[in-house]
């Protein structure tokens, strides 16, 4: 089995916690894998460098410095490898087998850096690499970085680029969980989640693994994230699954859309349980939700407008904060999946100019960390879905 394994700057915050990392790696190679290793920088360190930048550093020179915590951690590793008598070697930017190259902004050249990546993969068994994470270089030589979660990225992109069977990603936390343990009670470990779930989590708030990394995933790479107290790389933690989806989808059939106006409805608790409740208990499936400063708006099937526009008029009569629904038939839908998008800026205005330039009118458009939905009435849905294929 071929194995990267990345460990986070609290898996290697102390002494003993770089002595266990030693341990867990030695048992992979002990046991005949083959495995290289990207290290983080120990704890804060990154932050407390970039924290001492108090001038105006240029580009360069802010890469070489924040650099420095992980070519610390790949000679500590190093050095705890040693003491177990397991052959090994650090790699950073500049050296002869370095890996990861990028233009000058920190653009990864994939191309290049498959190619290298293949001679890296080529000596394992012989030996265990060990790579500073976050970092690169370009084609000159010169010092890049790969953002905020780049050693994330380093370990899946390695992963990628030398067919591993396996990434693992060591951190401070039990894998995903079904919420945070440090505030709500009895917060699970979640054994398995499809990237996509993920990367929407992630751009959320749920620091796990950077959303960057996850674009190098494919279905036959398989990505665990453990807690480092583990001491088998090989097992625990959560599995994630699937590969992002790239694709431009329409609808088949029509929606209709329904418009609940109401008074403070921002200000009153429950009026979206209420509405969902009830289009629920009549087995009606809504399609998107969105919502205005005193409306919310739901789409369901067309078939079924009729009984949803009863369904929710009776809740209409019994709130005193709702006011009307209203229904507007034959509107298409056509969503745009990808994997770059908050981190891709113009995505929606991508979609929204071409159709006003083609005088086509957008009825909504609902955007999560992975798609962008645009609604067009049902009459323009064929040139609207031509006009976005052709923008993405």
């Amino acid at each position: 089995m071929r194995v990267v394994t990345k460990f986070g700057g609290t898996s290697l915050g102390s002494g003993e916690r770089i002595d266990r990392a030693a341990d867990s790696i030695a048992k992979v190679a002990d046991a005949g894998h083959e495995i290289a290793v990207v290290a983080s920088a120990m704890g804060d360190r990154t932050d407390d460098l970039l924290d001492a930048i108090e001038f105006d550093a240029t580009d360069r020179d802010e890469a070489e410095i924040v650099s420095m915590g992980e070519r610390t951690s790949v000679r500590l590793l190093k050095a705890a490898l040693t003491a177990q008598d397991i052959d090994s070697v650090f790699l950073e930017p500049g050296d002869s087998g370095w890996p990861i190259v990028t233009n000058d902004i920190g653009e990864v050249l994939p191309e290049e850096t498959r190619k290298r990546s293949k001679k890296l993969a080529d000596k394992l068994g012989e030996t265990v690499p060990i790579l500073t994470g976050f970092l690169a270089q370009d084609l000159d030589g010169n010092m890049t970085t790969l953002g905020r979660g780049g050693s994330d990225t380093t370990a899946v992109m390695l992963g990628q680029y030398m067919t591993a069977d396996q990434v693992v990603i060591v951190t401070d936390v039990e894998g995903v969980m079904t919420g945070d343990p440090n505030v709500v009670e009895g917060a699970q470990n979640v054994g398995e989640i499809t990237v996509d779930e993920l990367r929407n989590l992630s751009f959320r708030g749920a620091e796990v693994v950077a959303p960057s990394a996850l674009s190098y995933k494919d279905e036959d790479l398989t990505v665990r994230v453990i807690h480092y107290q583990h001491r088998n790389i090989l097992s625990g933690g959560t599995t994630i699954e699937g590969q992002f989806e790239h694709m431009v989808d329409m609808r088949e059939d029509p929606l209709s859309c329904l418009t609940v106006a109401g008074r403070a409805i921002r200000n009153t608790p429950g009026i979206l349980h209420t509405l969902s409740g009830a289009l629920y208990d009549a087995g009606i499936n809504v399609d998107a939700v969105a919502s205005g400063m005193d409306s919310i708006t739901v789409y369901v099937d067309e078939s079924v407008a009729e009984t949803a526009e009863t369904v929710l008029h009776d809740k209409i009569i019994k709130n005193n904060t709702l006011s009307s629904v209203t229904v507007t038939d034959k509107i298409a839908v056509i969503r745009v999946l990808g994997t770059e998008f908050p981190d891709q800026p113009g995505v929606v205005a991508g979609i929204v100019d071409p159709l006003a330039d083609a005088h086509i009118n957008l009825v909504d458009v609902i955007t999560s960390a992975t798609s962008v939905a645009a609604f067009v009435p049902w009459e323009n849905r064929e040139a609207a879905l031509e006009i976005i294929q052709d923008a993405f």
